[in-house]
């Protein structure tokens, strides 16, 4: 039985390709390289798995193309020694790689104030990341195993190399099918009645507002059952006009907070529609100041965005926003890509359309915001050429995806050598970024009538992850580093799209003030920068920060 085993496990080890073996591991060893964000051991291995399977993928293709395209094979001596000198290096490497694991590890979490780490756990990393490299072998085989058999049955009805593409296309319809019809169909089912039920959830410490002014009260156009979950949060939770007094020491009003959820109206317009209706119902352009707020996609707002800015022009704030999705923001993107773009398109025409009408002496000033998956739907729904003519204010976008229009525009066409994780755009009269360090009247022109700011950590990888990082470095990672970047951190092909991948799966998981979680402090400069409130000098700033540095991490980011 032993033998039988033992030579099984031989003819395993035979057919296993040489040259995908070589890249393979040498991927495996950049993938213990830092990227963004820290990483358990358990997401170490999973990493590495799928690196060293993406190299002997590449692998595979090579030696194939070396065949079809009919060069000489190598002798069996140089084959074989090409064999050991690989193995021999693949070994040096690997074992300085998990070596200096920990190390590189603690790169990133030392300036994250996390604990080091004393072991990169090599065992535990290689464990898994074997397990995980052995189901996609498998999987791979099992598609080559379906394209074999397939061409081999119309190989005897219709010339050979049409018979392999054909194929390859019935294995990957065969697969697509599968994936599809079970992964999708049910899965994607699966999550989103769970989301579905969360978001109708309703939570006992928030009761029904009995103040008329209050969407979901008694007085509203708004059913508060049919906020969802993220609704009732918003418009329950914020500070109240007290709150802010006793702060401040200044009389304050009662911020007024406008929501309205998914299940509130049947298309994206007649909620707009509803809002604007809400609005105008509590008086909300009769404040200093409207914001059009773009929620994630599960219709969550950070508060450490809207308290500050209640905060600082004493509760004389009125803000509005409307749900597109309760699913989280990956998800809504892969089933729902458009809508959350058409419903800031539809609540914004609808409030700038009654703003615009307005006498310019007696309306409020229109701010927009947005987080993450908010901010490029937010950035989506006006084309700033079409109110070029009675601009709003201003926009405070925070955390936006690479793929934010606007964003990429001032990125690509930033000032020589600024650097891509804060660039400078223009004189900055328009367009400005910021990060942990308040740099926004940093040598600048003065604002012009309408002020845009990007909020974003240089370790936020849903700002700075971008599929070309496959075969290319990106801007980010070249010349001087943002603060809160490893110093080792190394562009390599394919293994820094992976590890950004992951990155952006933790996003969240982070210390506040950094990755994707924004801190109030830095929200509170940007809003200083927009808005200007009156009155705040700057010990009152640094109190404000301190009293919001105090506050629990935020719940419900996605």
């Amino acid at each position: 039985m032993q033998r039988i085993v033992a030579g099984r496990l031989m003819r395993m080890g035979r057919s296993f390709c040489s040259v995908g073996v070589l890249i393979g591991t040498l991927l495996f060893a950049f993938s213990l390289t830092p990227s963004l964000l820290p990483r358990s051991y358990q997401l170490q291995g999973l990493l590495s798995g799928c690196s060293f399977a993406a190299g002997y993928g590449i692998g595979v293709f090579l030696r194939w193309l070396w065949v079809y395209m009919g060069l000489p094979p190598f002798s069996l001596l140089v084959e074989r020694l090409t064999k050991w000198s690989a193995a021999a290096i693949c070994g040096v490497v690997v074992a300085i790689f998990l070596w200096k694991a920990s190390e590189w590890q603690n790169s990133i979490r030392l300036p994250m104030g996390l604990e080091p780490v004393e072991t990169g756990r090599p065992l535990e990393v290689g464990g898994i990341a074997f397990a995980v490299f052995f189901v996609i072998l498998m999987v791979a085989r099992l598609f080559s195993l379906i394209r074999t058999v397939s061409s081999g049955r119309m190989k005897r009805h219709i010339p050979p190399r049409i018979a392999n593409v054909l194929g390859v296309a019935v294995a990957a319809i065969l697969f697509f099918s599968v994936v599809d019809g079970v992964v999708f169909r049910y899965g994607l089912r699966a999550a989103d009645t769970s989301f579905r039920q969360l978001d109708a959830l309703i939570q006992t410490d928030l009761a029904r507002p009995a103040d008329p002014l209050k969407t979901g009260s008694e007085a509203s156009l708004v059913n508060w059952n049919e906020l969802g979950r993220m609704g009732r949060r918003f418009v329950g939770e914020g500070p109240t006009g007290r709150d802010i007094s006793a702060f401040t020491g200044r009389q304050a009003e009662e911020p007024l907070r406008v929501y309205v959820g998914l299940n509130s109206a049947e298309t994206h317009a007649e909620r707009a529609r509803l809002a604007l209706a809400e609005m105008i119902r509590v008086g909300a352009f009769d404040r200093e100041i409207v914001v059009l707020v773009t929620p994630t996609g599960t219709g969550w707002i950070d508060p450490a965005a809207m308290d500050t800015l209640e905060y600082l022009h004493d509760g004389d704030i009125a803000s509005v926003a409307v749900q597109y999705s309760y699913l989280t923001s990956w998800l809504s993107l892969l089933i729902e890509p458009g809508y959350g773009a058409e419903t800031a398109r539809a609540i914004f025409a609808e409030v700038y359309r009654y703003w615009s009408s307005l006498p310019d002496n007696a309306r409020p000033r229109l701010y927009l915001h947005g987080l993450s998956l908010g901010a490029l739907n937010s950035d989506l729904s006006v084309d700033l050429f079409d109110i070029v003519g009675d601009p709003f204010q201003g926009a405070l976008w925070s955390g936006p995806p690479y793929s934010t229009p606007t964003w990429r525009r001032a990125m690509d066409d930033r000032q020589p050598g600024s650097p891509a994780w804060l660039p400078r755009f223009g004189d900055g009269s328009v367009i400005r970024f910021t990060n942990q360090h308040d740099r926004l009247d940093d040598g600048f022109a003065q604002w012009g009538p309408m002020r845009i700011v990007y909020l974003q950590y240089g370790s936020d990888p849903v700002t700075f992850f971008q599929p070309s990082s496959i075969y290319r470095e990106p801007d980010w990672m070249s010349g001087e580093r943002a603060p809160d970047v490893s110093p080792a951190l190394r562009w390599t092909p394919v293994v820094t799209l992976l590890q950004l991948g992951l990155d952006m799966a933790l996003a969240t998981t982070t210390p506040i003030g950094f990755g994707h979680v924004y801190a109030p402090e830095d929200y509170i400069d940007a809003w200083i920068s927009l808005t200007e409130p009156d009155g705040w000098q700057e010990n009152d700033v640094a109190r404000l920060k301190d009293h919001f540095a105090d506050r629990p991490r935020p719940e419900g980011a996605d």
